[in-house]
């Protein structure tokens, strides 16, 4: 079965930081460009970081700095090291997949609160 699985979301207080894993399964991302994306209650669904087959990143201006994608095809997985988080990072994640298919996760929670 084609899927994406996110995982490694939680709470966390400000400040913290939190690694988010997305294991595929019946596609190769060494193949597929990787993405993550959020979305916070009443908004809409936001671009976060991206990686391409080819390893190179690109990152929305407010996770500059405090995000990084990485991926282990080997393992067939893609992270999203979060650090410095505040209440503002408060969002289900989204893991994508996108090249030959389109493909989304079903989300994992993070909630950012003291």
């Amino acid at each position: 079965q084609v899927q994406l699985v996110e995982s490694g979301g939680g709470l966390v207080q400000p400040g913290g930081s939190l690694r988010l894993s997305c294991a595929a399964f019946g596609i190769s991302t060494s193949n597929y460009n990787m993405g993550w994306y959020r979305q916070a209650p009443g908004k809409q669904r936001e671009l976060v970081a991206t990686i391409t087959t080819n390893s190179s990143t690109n990152y929305a201006d407010f996770v500059k700095g405090r995000f990084t994608i990485s991926r282990d095809n080997a393992k067939n997985t893609v992270y999203l090291q979060m650090s410095s988080l505040s209440p503002e990072d408060t969002a289900v994640y989204y893991c994508n997949a996108r090249r030959y298919l389109t493909l989304w996760g079903q989300g994992t929670q993070v909630t950012v609160s003291s």
